[in-house]
């Protein structure tokens, strides 16, 4: 089965080549992705009108790479996906209807895919898991931990009440003066700092729960930042660190809590699963293999470039739906909140961010 994947709902103009084969195996033909972050840096963070135009400009040139670099034309293909949410619309407009017209032309099926979903099944692309398996799912627009029980079916354990942790990676970046994209910078700045200068909370550490608070956290950075007369680089490293210090407690503890969870509804799960952009911080990959470790399950992190948006994700979710007889009609609507839980309702004190939930 050969599937194109298309990917644009947030600053990458993604698409891709899969062939998945019978056995349930799969192997990436091609997986060209285009970042925005140039056109996006000098406003510090995503425009949202300004990354849908570069959609339109970009789109059929990145497909015409993919399907070339694959070796195959529109008429080898089984199908063809496009992730129709949730993310900036005028972006998932772009690629849902770009994938529209080449399954109406070809007479192709087409596979509106949940961005979410195709995170959440990308290491049964890489390596091969089977289910069930929990998910932590970190990226500038979510964080949850989910149970992953078979294509189509997730049960949300745990999600962030305000912010994403990337967001709040950003949201500190900027307020510190670092250059976007601000996850990396402040990760690269923590590595020289002091992470017991700075005294910061520990958020939701020790609830029942597994859900995140990072507003709180980013509010005292702010506060401890304000008090210093002026900043200097030592300052900012020392800030970053102890920042990250205090996410990477909270987010071993409340993964504590997400396993606990997950045990008593399915069992022991068949690994801890990383996915989502901040997965590639290689600080939260340490905390990450430490959890798995005490958990007695194994850790399984995608390479980086597969944790963040790319079209290889869009066109195994596509594929993995396929191989069931899951389609989806010219009708489909891109979507700019879709939740992959769809039992999942908002936990106390949730706000409207653009993390969701």
């Amino acid at each position: 089965m050969l599937v194109l994947g298309i990917e644009t709902t947030c600053d990458e103009t993604a698409a891709a080549v899969i062939e998945r084969a019978s056995d349930g195996s799969g192997r990436i033909l091609s997986n060209i992705v285009r970042s925005q972050i140039e056109e996006h840096a000098r406003f510090g963070g995503v425009v949202p009108e300004i990354a849908a135009r570069a959609h339109v400009e970009l789109l059929d040139g990145i497909i015409d790479r993919a399907m070339s670099e694959a070796g195959i034309g529109f008429a080898q293909l089984n199908g063809v996906a496009a992730a129709a949410g949730p993310g900036l619309i005028g972006g998932v407009i772009v690629g849902l209807t770009t994938a529209k017209a080449i399954a109406m032309v070809h007479d192709t099926p087409l596979v509106a895919v949940n961005h979410l979903e195709a995170h959440a099944l990308t290491p049964r692309l890489t390596d091969g898991i089977e289910f069930p398996y929990c998910l932590f799912l970190a990226s500038g627009g979510h964080t949850q931990i989910v149970a992953v029980t078979g294509v189509g079916h997730y049960v949300r354990l745990g999600t962030t009440v305000d912010d994403a942790i990337g967001e709040a990676f950003d949201k500190v970046a900027k307020m510190l003066g670092l250059p976007y994209p601000g996850g990396p910078q402040v990760e690269r700045a923590a590595a020289n700092g002091d992470a017991t200068r700075f005294a910061f909370p520990r958020p939701m550490q020790g609830r029942p729960d597994a859900n995140f608070s990072l507003s709180g956290l980013k509010t005292a950075v702010r506060t401890e930042a304000s008090r210093l007369a002026e900043i200097t680089p030592q300052d900012v490293s020392d800030l970053c660190a102890s920042f990250q210090a205090a996410v990477l407690d909270s987010t071993a503890d409340r993964l504590n809590v997400g396993l606990k969870l997950f045990r008593q509804q399915f069992g022991a799960p068949r690994a801890l699963v990383a996915a989502g952009g901040v997965a590639a911080n290689r600080a939260i990959r340490g905390v990450l293999f430490d959890v798995a470790k005490q958990a007695g399950t194994q850790l399984i992190m995608p390479p980086p470039a597969l944790c963040t948006d790319n079209g290889a994700m869009i066109a195994w979710a596509g594929a993995e739906r396929l191989a069931l007889g899951i389609t989806d009609t010219m009708e489909a609507q891109p979507r700019a909140r879709w939740l992959l839980d769809a039992n999942a309702t908002a936990p106390d004190g949730y706000g409207k961010t653009r993390a969701g939930y």
